[in-house]
C-alpha cells in the first residue's frame, strides 16, 4: 500500500484516489524571465521520479505543470533586454524545455500558460466577489479579504504572521485589511512600464496576481478537486495557504487531497535562490557534470530533506552512478528480469515508503554487489540480475545510458572539472586573504579569477558567491 507524507495534515496516509486508477496532479512551474536554476531542478526531478514510480504502479496520471509567463520579475527583465514579455517568456521556455530534457525529466501532460488563462482568472475572481470573499481596494486592485476564510493558514498553520504584511507591501499600496489581504487582480496605473502587459476586464485594465493563477488554472483543467498538489517547500506560505483559501472559498469544497512538497536545494548555507543570487543554472553544472550524475544526486536524499549543493557531493553521486553502470558493463540483460525477485519486492515497498529514493537506492546497490559476484562467476542468472538492475532504475529515471557512452562521458567531465576545482581553490585562498586583511593578495586573486571568467560576488556575512560570466 502506497503511503504519502501529506503537509496538510503532517503524517504519512494510504493513498487512495477520488477516481480509482486515476491520479490528477498539479505542481506549480517556474516564473520564466531567466535560466532554470538547480533548486528548480530539484523539484522537477523529485516529481518527475514520484510521477513514472505512479504510473508504473499502474495509475493513468495526469500531471499539470504550470508557466508563470506575466510577473513583475518578467516585466522587469524584458524591459532591460528591450524586448516584449511574449518575445522574453517563449525564448525562456524553450531553454527551460532543453534544460528538463537533458535531466531526463518526462513532460507533463499539460502546461498551461497564464496568459492563456485571462478569462478564466477574471471568472474566478467574479465567483470570489459575489461570494463576498474578495473585493475593490481604493486603489482599484481587487483583493482577497482573508478573514472570510475560516481556518486561513491550515497549511503552514501560521496565523495573521507579520511575513503576510511584508508580501503585501511589495504588491500592493492600498490595503482594506494591511496584514492578511492579497491582491488578486493588479489594476493598471500611471506607474506602468510602456508597454507592459495589461487585459480587460470588470474593474478596468489589469493583470492577476501570483496566487490566483495557480487556483483559475487548475480549476480549468481538473475542475474541483485533485488528488495531488506538489511544489518548493518554499511555496508552502503564502503561495499555497493562498491557493487553498481563493480555491476552498470559491468551489466550496477541499481542494487538493494530499499535498507534497520537495526540500530547498542549499547553497552557501541558504536556498538555492534567484531572488538571492544564489544560484548555479542547471547549464551551468551541466559543464561539469553528465546529467544522468545530477538526477542522481537531486534524489540522493529524501525529497522531503534539504539537500546541500557542493562539489563534494556531485562527485559522491558520480562515483555512485560509476558503480551501478560497472556491474552493467559486458552484460546483454534479457528483456525481463529475472532472478531479482526479492529485489523487487524490497525496492517497491521502499518506494511504497513515501517515496524513499535513498532507500531505493540502497536496492540497487546490492542487486549490483549481487550481480557483480554473478559476472566473476559466469552464472546462468547473470543476464537476468543485469535486467533487474535496469528495470528497477528505469522506474526512478536512472541507468538509461550505455554504460560504455556513460563511463567515457564521465572520463572526459572528469578532466573539465579540474577547473572548477581550481576555481574554488582560488576562492578560499581569497577567502584566507581577506580575513587575514591581505589586500593586495586577494585582489591578485580576483583578478586572475576574472580572466578566468568568473564573477565575484561578496556578501555582508563574509560569505563570496561566484558564477561564471
Amino acid at each position: 500500500m502506497l503511503k504519502i507524507f501529506n503537509t496538510l495534515t503532517k503524517k504519512k496516509e494510504k493513498f487512495i484516489p477520488i477516481d480509482a486508477g486515476k491520479i490528477k496532479i498539479y505542481v506549480c512551474g517556474v516564473t520564466v524571465y531567466d535560466l532554470c536554476h538547480l533548486g528548480h531542478a530539484r523539484t522537477f526531478i523529485v516529481f518527475d521520479s514520484i510521477i513514472r514510480y505512479l504510473r508504473h504502479c499502474g495509475y493513468q496520471v495526469d500531471y499539470v505543470r504550470n508557466i508563470t509567463d506575466i510577473d513583475d520579475k518578467i516585466i522587469k527583465r524584458a524591459y532591460e533586454n528591450n524586448e516584449t514579455t511574449e518575445h522574453l517568456t517563449n525564448r525562456m521556455i524553450q531553454e527551460m524545455h532543453l534544460d528538463l530534457d537533458a535531466l531526463n525529466i518526462l513532460r507533463p501532460n499539460y502546461e498551461p500558460k497564464v496568459t492563456e488563462h485571462i478569462d478564466i482568472i477574471i471568472k474566478f475572481i467574479c465567483l470570489l466577489i459575489s461570494k463576498k470573499h474578495a473585493y475593490t481596494a481604493p486603489n482599484g486592485d481587487i483583493m482577497f479579504s482573508v478573514k472570510t476564510m475560516r481556518n486561513y493558514g491550515v497549511l503552514s498553520h501560521k496565523k495573521n504572521p507579520p511575513e503576510i504584511h511584508d508580501n503585501i507591501l511589495k504588491i500592493s499600496n492600498i490595503k482594506k485589511n494591511p496584514m492578511d489581504d492579497f491582491v488578486l487582480w493588479k489594476k493598471t496605473t500611471s506607474n506602468n512600464k510602456p508597454g507592459e502587459p495589461c487585459w480587460s476586464s470588470p474593474w478596468g485594465d489589469g493583470r492577476p496576481g501570483w496566487h490566483i493563477e495557480c487556483s483559475a488554472m487548475n480549476y480549468s483543467i481538473f475542475g474541483n478537486q485533485i488528488d495531488i498538489h506538489g511544489g518548493g517547500s518554499d511555496l508552502i506560505f503564502p503561495h499555497h495557504d493562498n491557493e487553498i483559501a481563493q480555491s476552498v472559498c470559491a468551489n466550496e469544497t477541499s481542494y487538493a487531497n494530499i499535498w507534497m512538497h520537495s526540500g530547498l536545494l542549499l547553497l552557501n548555507y541558504e536556498k538555492m535562490s534567484k531572488s538571492l543570487n544564489n544560484f548555479f543554472t542547471i547549464r551551468d553544472v551541466l559543464k561539469h557534470y553528465d546529467p544522468e550524475t545530477i538526477r542522481y544526486f537531486l534524489m540522493s536524499s529524501h525529497y522531503r530533506s534539504q539537500l546541500k549543493y557542493n562539489d563534494n557531493n556531485l562527485k559522491s553521486a558520480q562515483t555512485s552512478l560509476k558503480r551501478l553502470y560497472i556491474a552493467l558493463r559486458d552484460t546483454n540483460p534479457t528483456i525481463q528480469p529475472n532472478g531479482g525477485e526479492y529485489f523487487i519486492s524490497k525496492f517497491i515497498s521502499k518506494m511504497n515508503d513515501d517515496f524513499n529514493t535513498p532507500e531505493a537506492y540502497s536496492v540497487l546497490f546490492d542487486i549490483a554487489h549481487r550481480l557483480n559476484n554473478l559476472k566473476v562467476k559466469g552464472h546462468a542468472l547473470t543476464q537476468g540480475m543485469a535486467a533487474t538492475l535496469k528495470y528497477l532504475a528505469n522506474i526512478i529515471g536512472l541507468l538509461y545510458q550505455n554504460p560504455e557512452i556513460f563511463l567515457k562521458q564521465i572520463t572526459s567531465k572528469h578532466n573539465k572539472n579540474c577547473h572548477f576545482e581550481k576555481i574554488q581553490k582560488l576562492i578560499q585562498c581569497r577567502e584566507v586573504a581577506r580575513k587575514n586583511n591581505q589586500w593586495e593578495l586577494a585582489d591578485s586573486i580576483r583578478k586572475k579569477l576574472t580572466v578566468m571568467g568568473i564573477t565575484l560576488e561578496d556578501g555582508p556575512t563574509g560569505i563570496t558567491k561566484w558564477h561564471f560570466k
